[in-house]
């Protein structure tokens, strides 16, 4: 045990001399001295706007609303239940007062907004004997209005040449007259849907030479809208109560690519008045059609649901095939009216574009066993894989089919 207790001493006087052989060195003389070098002084400078040069800050916004710091030149007034439209600074391009209570529109509010581009007033409680005559006449870069869900009972008159949308739907509008939309050479967009229309004058839509979207969707209309303008694109007249087409009725309209006119009274049309040379869809479910008509080579997407069909007949939906200007039909819904049989597979040959053909259920006396068929696919002994990825792919084309127009969407059903 001593002899443990000696070697453990001797152990740690050799470790103490070890650490102790840098005691003194002497670091300068390996690395010199350190250098004695004068930095410059650091200089911060005071009342410096680190701001972004381009946002101008403004005070010339109306209290009661917002306006972003310019170059954005919009003034936001939405939802603060305001009853009267404030100031407008001339600078503003952008005005945004719907879901307020407003009932009035004077001349006043405007008279320094020289650059109003678009004014949306809709969900308001403006009433047509308010709006001061002249209000919107001087605006004259005004390029949209949006008096949509208010009280009116008739068009604003003395509206600016340079308007290029009208958005009057959800409204008390009962008729329009021949003074109404005069000089509105610029216009191409008109939603009248959800109103009290019961018919439409000969001249009042004619005139306007650039229209391309007329909005016309749950009215009282018992007939077409007469003389409508060339260059018209999509009509959309559903839910009102049309019986009838004329014959002659769209032949000077060679521009339409859609036609919607679901809910309505339709039971005979001319086999052919659907023989557009652009036409991509066509929408006539939920009226009382019997018969099978004409479809045209460029059309797309075709409804008739919730008809009086008992059959549809090639023979007049595609009197003859053409392999080299073949039919573009890919969708086509027949479901819940009075088909007896499956769909002839001559559909395919006129059709050979076809994607889909929903078939679905079908209308059937009390009593009787309703007659269902399967959805129809154009190849229907493709492999799974191949089947679910064109099911995707339908799914895709039906989710983007209504996405012609964003206001023309609002009212189908």
């Amino acid at each position: 045990m001593e002899i443990l207790i000696k070697l453990s001493v001797i152990a740690l006087l050799c470790g103490t001399r070890v650490l102790c052989q840098y005691e003194n060195y002497d670091y300068d003389t390996d690395y010199g001295p350190e250098p004695n070098v004068q930095y410059p002084p650091i200089h911060v400078p005071h009342n410096v706007d680190y701001s972004d040069p381009q946002i101008i800050y403004t005070n010339d916004c109306a209290r009661e609303c917002f306006c972003p710091p310019a170059p954005l030149l919009v003034m936001y007034c939405d939802n603060r239940k305001l009853k009267n439209i404030p100031q407008i600074p001339s600078r503003i391009q952008h005005l945004y007062l719907q879901f307020n209570d407003i009932e009035a529109v004077m001349m006043k509010s405007f008279i320094n907004a020289t650059s109003l581009k678009e004014i949306n007033l809709s969900h308001n409680k403006i009433k047509s004997n308010k709006i001061e005559v002249g209000a919107f006449a001087k605006l004259r870069n005004l390029e949209q209005i949006f008096i949509d869900h208010n009280d009116l009972v008739e068009i604003p008159p003395d509206l600016p040449s340079s308007v290029e949308r009208l958005n009057f739907a959800f409204n008390k509008i009962a008729r329009l007259n021949d003074r109404d939309l005069q000089g509105l050479v610029k216009l191409t967009m008109l939603d009248l849907c959800n109103n009290h229309i019961d018919s439409v004058k000969s001249k009042t839509l004619n005139k306007l030479a650039r229209l391309m979207q007329l909005n016309m969707c749950n009215n009282k209309l018992h007939s077409m809208p007469a003389s409508l303008p060339t260059s018209l694109m999509y009509l959309s007249i559903e839910n009102n109560s049309i019986s009838n087409i004329p014959d002659d009725y769209f032949t000077k309209l060679p521009n339409l690519l859609a036609i919607r006119m679901s809910h309505n009274n339709l039971e005979e049309i001319p086999t052919k008045i659907f023989n557009l040379p652009n036409l991509v869809e066509l929408n006539l479910g939920h009226n009382k059609l019997q018969q099978a008509f004409f479809i045209p080579r460029s059309l797309q997407h075709l409804y008739i649901q919730d008809n009086e069909l008992e059959s549809l007949n090639m023979t007049i939906m595609c009197p003859k095939i053409d392999h080299f200007n073949t039919n573009h039909l890919t969708y086509l819904r027949v479901d819940q009216n009075k088909l007896q049989a499956p769909i002839s597979t001559l559909a395919y040959l006129c059709f050979p574009n076809m994607q889909r053909i929903y078939y679905g259920e079908q209308k059937y006396a009390e009593g009787e066993i309703p007659k269902v068929q399967e959805p129809m696919l154009t190849h229907p002994t493709v492999s799974e894989e191949e089947e679910e990825d064109e099911r995707e792919g339908i799914a895709d084309y039906r989710h983007e089919e209504y996405e012609i127009e964003d206001h023309f969407n609002d009212y189908y059903n």
